[in-house]
């Protein structure tokens, strides 16, 4: 009998995250609020969880004060079997520097291998939103006989210049051939020309090979130290890197609508429009499979959600909406919105398109329009914010390209 190879998932969640500031000024971006009951972290660990991969190290960095909360608290697994998902904040052991990229991330972290001795390594980002079966992709990896696997999404041709794009071999399309980061021109698939293979950011390696090219990139001076910008192209340059393609990925319970989503929210247009594809009756990205469950930290002691008031001018209800436990509608709209847990909507007002976070309460007579609420934001009593995007920008909120009012952390929104 062959003995099961020992997996270690390494989640990189150092990221400052400023194309998502204001949300980010106050946490790491993988700890900003998703989709009413979750943290984007929340995804990728769940994914690896549900792929039956339970050793996980998280390496933390920027403000990880609240990330580090939420994994103590929510992401506690049996220790029978050797169990765990840990926090490993950026230790200093190579001296007084803090990580200059991602590799040297795992450079300066590779004490964890030292220690658990696996055999593979996964290595992930922690701010996309997907589902991905990972036990798949390192079935896939095993196979092919080579010490790096890169997982691929396809993306469309004209969208090639803002990703990594994986170029394959013609005689041997699992080869990497190239790996271009943001090419102006590459050429299309074979069994799809108009589209492309851009690198998800996930990646399994040979935990040897790992160690090697970690080593090597720490010794280049000209190296910027980074997973897809350096270490990739070293294996792609030995002819050492294979790519998994994601449409070959089969998640339980996916739908035809959400096979193959995958979102990166870097921006905060590119988070507003994550939520609104939620909130759909056949939504593009299902929270609802429990086939391969979400996992979140809110206890069972949260109260469900409340609609009070049913007058004909004062009526307490939301439509094509997710509304979190703890929530209470009184006698307010809420319309194409994600409402957190513990969020108050009060009398007369009206709440649409709209992402409120944890805590937030909307006073009466208030609108509340195509906006980011992040947590505990007040909305005094006839305030109206998403409306004038002038008088937004005046009271110091952000708002973005397309129109989104971003509200943050603890702010009031007076008239």
């Amino acid at each position: 009998m062959v003995a099961r190879p020992k997996i270690l998932s390494i989640v990189l969640a150092g990221g400052e995250g400023k194309r998502l500031m204001p949300l980010t000024s106050d946490r790491a971006k993988p700890a900003v609020p998703f989709g009413g009951s979750y943290r984007l972290i929340d995804f990728v660990l769940s994914n690896l969880a549900n792929s039956g991969l339970t050793q996980v190290a998280v390496l933390t960095q920027y403000k990880s004060h609240s990330l580090d909360r939420h994994i103590s608290m929510t992401w506690r697994f049996s220790t029978l079997m050797g169990a765990y998902v840990t926090p490993v904040p950026a230790q200093q052991r190579l001296g007084p520097r803090w990580y200059q990229g991602s590799a040297d991330a795992i450079y300066q972290s590779l004490n964890l291998l030292d220690d658990e001795r696996p055999d593979y390594v996964v290595i992930t980002g922690a701010d996309n939103i997907y589902r991905m079966d990972f036990s798949q992709m390192l079935d896939h990896h095993i196979a092919s006989g080579l010490p790096l696997t890169v997982a691929g999404i396809r993306q469309p041709k004209s969208l090639a210049d803002q990703f990594g794009v994986i170029e394959t071999d013609p005689d041997d399309r699992g080869h990497i051939k190239a790996f271009v980061e943001k090419p102006k021109d590459t050429p299309g698939l074979p069994d799809s020309p108009d589209e492309v293979l851009a690198s998800m950011g996930n990646y399994i390696m040979n935990a040897d090979a790992l160690t090697q090219a970690v080593t090597v990139d720490a010794d280049d001076e000209s190296s910027k130290h980074d997973m897809g910008g350096n270490i990739v192209p070293w294996f792609v340059n030995q002819g050492a890197a294979g790519v998994y393609d994601f449409k070959d990925n089969d998640v339980p319970g996916a739908t035809e609508r959400d096979r193959d989503y995958w979102r990166d929210v870097g921006t905060v247009d590119a988070f507003y429009e994550a939520h609104q594809d939620l909130i759909s009756v056949s939504p593009v990205f299902n929270l609802y499979n429990a086939h391969w469950p979400l996992f979140a930290g809110y206890m069972n002691s949260m109260p469900p959600a409340k609609f009070v008031y049913g007058h004909h001018e004062r009526l307490g209800h939301a439509v094509d909406s997710i509304v979190s436990p703890g929530v209470i509608v009184s006698g307010g709209e809420v319309i194409s919105s994600v409402l957190s847990p513990e969020v108050r909507v009060n009398s007369w007002s009206s709440v649409r398109e709209s992402v409120l976070m944890d805590g937030v309460i909307v006073g009466r007579n208030t609108v509340v329009n195509r906006a980011i609420l992040d947590k505990y934001v007040v909305v005094e009593e006839g305030a109206m914010v998403g409306i004038d995007p002038e008088h937004d920008r005046e009271r110091g909120f952000t708002v973005t390209e397309s129109g989104i009012t971003v509200v943050a952390k603890g702010q009031k929104v007076a008239r």
